[in-house]
């Protein structure tokens, strides 16, 4: 599918900036960089405006959703919005019973836990999205119209994390009961994977068309598992929630004329470095890396071909500011290994940050 003549990268105002650049393995004059939570409670203005509002409600609310992904571009001067809403949104809009509670993370009204319960859940059908999904689409056009230039990243999550989620019935440490499953019950753990591929696949490509101009999907518990059983029992489809996307094409002018192009996709896993190879090839084209591998290190088990992304470790954003300079200049030196690199975190901005401290990293950054 084509996106529409005033999607921002057919307009010509997001393609050709520093991270889409990036994104496309090609090495920008100034490494562009951005942060995994930017936009959230590490932030006074978002907590002000959040005050009497639930998370679900303000990620439902396409004004609040939009002035929230907007604070830290404004703030930092970052190279890329990161679209504000949470990953499971999907499950609630398509009828599953989810609150985010504060201090704890999602919270499901009901573990999912036999066949049974998966055949329940399934009948939910994914389809019913596209007609639950407006306040996002609205979201995404009026976040898009302010950034101008600035590229939004539309991001979803992958489909194991979302699995583990309703299978634990919540957050979970080792997530037991979603890697019990997969052995113990493989039919019905293939069934709900294929479910949560996609809910979140058509999550994903519904903020892309109104106006994202990059995708990222985030397998947050990826690194629970072995890498047999990732390869087995999980990316296929993870593979499957990105076809959503991998259809979305644009067009760019040339010298030597019009060119399409294909839409950039991250993959970003927490604890992922024994599996950052399946990762990529599951159909993304750059890898995410969390803080746990350095950063060469994750570009040689790439092959040295794939762009990556990261990975500042969020513990050392309270460290003395020559500690963590240290650390960015070391990040962004391994960073040179890859074709092109996207300076980020290794994981989400913790909430008590000092958001002073990410302005500093972002002009360092650009500095070098």
């Amino acid at each position: 599918m084509h996106v529409t003549s005033n999607h921002p990268l057919e307009a010509g105002l997001t393609h050709d900036s520093r991270l889409i650049t990036a994104y496309r393995g090609t090495r920008p004059d100034v490494t562009p960089v951005w942060f995994m939570r930017q936009a959230g409670r590490s932030l006074p203005e978002y907590r002000a405006l959040r005050v009497g509002t639930q998370m679900l409600d303000a990620c439902l609310t396409p004004e609040l959703a939009s002035e929230i992904t907007l604070q830290p571009v404004r703030r930092h001067g970052v190279d890329a919005g990161i679209f504000f809403s949470d990953i499971v949104v999907p499950l609630k809009q398509v009828g599953v019973d989810v609150e985010i509670v504060p201090g704890r993370g999602p919270v499901l009204g009901k573990a999912v836990r036999t066949p049974a319960d998966v055949a329940e859940l399934i009948a939910h059908d994914p389809a019913q999205l596209e007609d639950t999904l407006a306040p996002i689409v609205e979201a995404v056009g009026l976040t898009v119209a302010e950034l101008g230039s600035t590229p939004l990243i539309g991001f979803a999550g992958a489909p194991f994390t979302l699995a583990a989620y309703l299978v634990e019935g919540g957050p979970s440490k080792d997530h037991i009961h979603a890697r019990t499953m997969m052995h113990a019950e493989p039919e019905a753990w293939a069934a709900l994977m294929r479910w949560t591929a996609q809910v979140t696949g058509i999550f994903l490509r519904t903020q892309i068309l109104a106006g994202a101009s990059a995708a990222q999907l985030f397998d947050s518990w990826a690194g629970s598992l072995s890498r047999a059983d990732y390869e087995a029992h999980v990316a296929p489809a993870s593979r499957l929630a990105l076809e959503y996307v991998h259809d979305i094409r644009y067009t760019v002018a040339t010298p030597e004329g019009r060119e399409t192009r294909d839409l950039s996709v991250v993959h970003f896993g927490v604890g992922t470095g024994e599996i950052l190879k399946p990762m990529h090839e599951v159909g993304a084209d750059v890898v995410g890396v969390d803080y746990r591998i350095p950063l060469d290190e994750a570009s040689r088990r790439l092959g040295g071909t794939v762009p990556v992304q990261g990975n500042i470790d969020p513990a050392l954003l309270a460290a003395p500011w020559e500690v963590l300079e240290q650390h960015v200049r070391e990040i962004h030196a391994r960073g040179l290994s890859a074709p092109s690199h996207v300076m980020n975190l290794g994981h989400g901005v913790p909430p008590e940050t000092d958001p002073a401290v990410l302005t500093r990293i972002v002009e360092l950054v650009h500095s070098l």
